[in-house]
């Protein structure tokens, strides 16, 4: 199956997927989970500018679907730039932007091609974007090249959809469908074409791969200096997401490019 297959398929998805995933968007963005994210960015990207403010620094964000992570991070004082490869998704989040849409600059590209120049970014952030991508190690490659020496890539992810290759996970995924529904929740997997997905992820590389093993080693290979924090979930998921994706908590790998002067 050729990339460009995949490219398109995954288009036709998310342009399908935009006004919902729009609306859970939307409910982040009303709830505490918009100060608790905001809070967990901020703190995560001035750990590594600690004399920066805010607004000196320019962010990409990888990914932006309706724009959330876009949205917290403009209003926080960055420059943010946000690239994502389905238009639908782009108008999604300039509406969710609202006033702040002019201070954000949409763009629409693909992640693993990106139409920048070399080290014109001091952050690049992204969330739920690696694992559907058919050539990962591409993005990191362009990621890591567009980003300032000094600069740190944050990228959130889970092991998404590795159900489908391994029983044990199976037997996970199944249990939290059963709790979710116990519980009367909302289950976050049925419905919106998944089985289309699932058809996709069957296909794509990190699907079957341990993650965020694979993040790190492809990350440091390429001269990054790498850490995982496997409970960031604990700080920024809802109530509702912690049932419906327990057997796949969402990681953060932190990134960051050595200083020139450290290179020197």
């Amino acid at each position: 199956m050729s990339c460009d297959t995949i490219l398109n398929e995954n288009l036709d998805y998310w342009t399908h997927r935009a006004s919902g995933y729009s609306a859970v968007n939307q409910e982040e963005l009303r709830t505490w989970q918009r100060a608790a994210w905001r809070d967990a960015l901020c703190k995560k990207i001035h750990r590594h500018f600690p004399d920066s403010a805010s607004s000196s620094l320019r962010v990409l964000e990888v990914g932006t679907g309706p724009g959330f992570f876009a949205i917290i991070l403009a209003e926080s004082g960055f420059d943010v730039t946000a690239i994502d490869l389905t238009p639908n998704m782009l108008t999604e989040a300039k509406k969710n932007a609202g006033r702040l849409a002019d201070r954000i600059r949409f763009m629409e590209m693909n992640a693993e091609a990106l139409d920048f120049g070399d080290e014109c970014f001091d952050v690049v952030v992204s969330r739920n974007l690696t694992w559907n991508l058919p050539h990962p190690e591409d993005a990191y490659r362009e990621w890591a090249r567009v980003l300032k020496p000094g600069g740190v890539i944050l990228n959130f992810d889970a092991n998404w959809y590795g159900y489908l290759f391994d029983a044990q996970a199976q037997a996970a995924f199944n249990a939290d469908r059963r709790n979710t529904a116990a519980l009367g929740f909302e289950d976050q997997n049925v419905g919106e074409n998944f089985d289309v997905m699932e058809d996709i992820a069957r296909r794509i590389p990190l699907s079957d791969t341990r993650r965020p093993d694979w993040d790190l080693e492809v990350l440091s290979s390429l001269g990054l200096v790498v850490s995982a924090d496997q409970e960031i979930w604990r700080q920024v998921w809802s109530k509702q997401e912690k049932l419906n994706f327990a057997s796949t908590p969402m990681f953060l790998v932190d990134a960051s490019k050595p200083s020139l002067k450290l290179q020197a």
